[in-house]
């Protein structure tokens, strides 16, 4: 093997050109085995084998900075670095991260998660490059998907502007995550139909250098090419195809598929599903697919009703088959998250029903919209905030828990927070069903993050605008409330039970509202006994829910609060079972807290 032999990228160069299609098979090899243990960015690793091989041999990294937009395709990079072990040994695998990270290595300059970066990040670089007199060379690896992002065409027209030698190579592998969104990609199909000679290009508009190269698989005229660029004095780009998901079958044959799996056996390309239990519907035993169903159904029977996506459309259930069932009420606009924000509002307020879905942690990109075009302009929009949990996507890059604070400061929005599978339906169909003339405002649902639940016991409201507590268990004498906030109410159970046991009786509480507390209903509950309240949130307790319950009891003679949550802090692939003990969010735990809390 070349592969486990390598510790830095001088061992890379020493190869022979004759030893190189081994090593890119090698790397492939480690991609997939790895990832089918414990899953991965499949796809856009595979595709830049050869080309992340060439870098390391044109570059010398890390005095010349290669930055990885996104970094979805930074793996073959890893291993170059003196970090092939991590793929390696399966004792290892968890060892690095699935993204850059300065951290680990110093060839990663950034962490890296979000998209369209490393235009406005290499600019950065070769300005403070320019300013202290240096020479080394400024490369970004940029996928095309990126480039539907704005903040990718700031920094690409900035770079013009700025001038000076930056490399900006444009992998495209023809996709996003599901398919390219956005007039930009009809250009590069352009440019790759012409050999990069067709005369409308959106590269050379901006005024940069462009170079186009059509077999990205091609180690000899990758390497030639970047020799070639290696010390430009110009903004450069070298436009690049490849193949999403090249040298492995599975993935080449489903590329939107096989962006991001779990694990899978590697040589049948068989994914491990894990349906949840007491699901409504055989094909709908998620929050995802329970929610592509709804919106199906709804749209047959409203063509108001749009369902819009930044790039994610399966976490709405829309699969290709749901796409082409809704046709025109399903819109994917790409990587353009504060895009998808405003153009809901539109939509919105002239009279559709938009349901815009995205990951918590990506809705962070978007706040100047949310407050400036949503908020301040009452815009009934339904937004869907998904993946906000400790047993959300557990790398720093990606963490969704800090949902809470950023969206209870936006005025007129109501956030809710549903329990199961019939209460998040409830409160969808509510948004979607609302009289929403002037003052509706936008509604956000944090969508449950664990997996299906069903409560049949389960209370609706007829109205979500402003809602009450849901006071599911009442017992005579009892002297502390648990709080349970959304998905988290199935813990709160579990300790009212424990609490119990211990001798203490719990008031339990689904607060249904993760941004507002109704003030009257909780001193109601002090007035009626109740002198410790526990508020448990699966999301950053500084701002968060709990602090708002405590704010509306402060000063109340005898009513103590206490706010478990999660800690404000950039956790990095942590484990969920472990954070929740370290942070007293187990059944015994809280159990034990309230019953010496009576005792006092």
């Amino acid at each position: 093997m070349y592969l486990e032999k390598i510790k830095g990228p001088d061992d890379v160069k020493a190869l022979s050109e004759e030893s190189l299609p081994a090593l890119c098979d090698e790397i492939r090899r480690a991609v997939i085995d790895s990832s089918a243990a414990v899953g991965g960015h499949v796809g856009s690793n595979l595709a830049v084998v050869e080309l992340t091989v060439a870098l390391h041999r044109v570059f010398d990294s890390p005095t010349d900075k290669i930055i990885f937009d996104v970094s979805h395709q930074c793996y073959a990079h890893k291993m170059l670095t003196g970090r092939a072990d991590a793929f390696l040994d399966p004792r290892a695998y968890e060892d690095v991260s699935g993204f850059t990270n300065p951290g680990e290595s110093a060839h990663d300059h950034f962490a890296v998660g979000h998209t369209s970066t490393a235009a406005g990040l290499a600019c950065g670089l070769a300005k403070a490059r320019d300013l202290a007199g240096a020479d080394y060379n400024v490369v970004a690896v940029i996928g095309d998907g990126s480039l539907s992002g704005g903040l990718e065409f700031e920094g690409l027209d900035w770079a013009a502007e700025q001038g000076g030698g930056m490399i900006f190579v444009v992998n495209d592998n023809e996709w996003s995550i599901a398919p390219d969104a956005g007039g930009i990609y009809r250009n590069l199909a352009e440019l790759r139909a012409t050999g990069g000679a067709c005369r409308d290009n959106y590269f050379r508009s901006l005024g940069l250098d462009y170079r186009y190269l059509e077999d990205g698989h091609d180690m000899v005229a990758l390497e030639s090419a970047l020799a070639e660029l290696r010390g430009c004095g110009r903004p450069t780009v070298l436009h690049v195809h490849t193949q999403k998901g090249h040298g492995y079958a599975p993935a080449e044959a489903d590329p939107e598929g096989w962006h991001h799996v779990g694990p899978f056996d590697a040589a049948s390309g068989e994914k491990r599903r894990c349906a949840a239990p007491h699901a409504l519907d055989e094909e709908e035993r998620d929050y995802a697919q329970l929610t592509g169903g709804f919106l199906l159904r709804r749209m047959a029977a409203d063509r108001r009703v749009v369902a819009v996506s930044a790039a994610t459309p399966y976490i709405m259930g829309f699969g290709p088959e749901r796409r082409e069932a809704a046709g025109d009420q399903f819109v994917d606009v790409g990587i353009a998250e504060g895009h998808a924000v405003t153009y809901a509002s539109a939509l919105a307020k002239a009279g559709a029903r938009p349901v815009l879905g995205i990951y918590g942690t990506f809705l962070q990109r978007a706040f100047d919209q949310l407050m400036h075009d949503m908020a301040l302009n009452d815009a009934p929009v339904t937004l869907l905030v998904f993946g906000c949990s400790v047993f959300g996507t557990s790398d720093a890059t990606h963490l969704g828990f800090f949902d809470i604070p950023m969206l209870g400061c936006v005025p007129g929005l109501t956030y809710l927070a549903p329990t199961c599978a019939e209460e998040y339906l409830s409160m969808l169909d509510w948004s979607l069903s609302r009289d929403v003339e002037k003052g509706a405002g936008p509604v956000a649902i944090r969508v449950p993050a664990a997996a299906l639940v069903n409560r049949p016991s389960f209370r609706p409201l007829a109205d979500y605008s402003d809602p009450s507590l849901d006071v599911v268990r009442r017992p005579e004498g009892a002297r502390a409330a648990i709080l349970a906030l959304g998905d988290f109410y199935c813990l709160g159970e579990d300790a009212a039970r424990e609490a119990s046991r211990l001798g203490s009786e719990v008031v339990l509480v689904n607060p249904r509202r993760a941004n507002k507390v109704p003030v009257e209903e909780l001193a109601a509950l002090a007035d009626g006994g109740v002198e410790l309240f526990v508020t448990l949130e699966d999301g950053c307790a500084d701002g968060g829910f709990g602090e708002r319950v405590a704010a509306a009891l402060a000063g109340r003679a005898g009513a103590r609060v206490v706010t478990l949550g999660l800690p404000k802090a950039f956790l990095d692939r942590h484990d969920a079972d472990e954070v929740l003990r370290e942070q007293g969010l187990t059944p015994q735990a809280i159990a034990r807290l309230i019953h010496s809390g009576l005792s006092d």
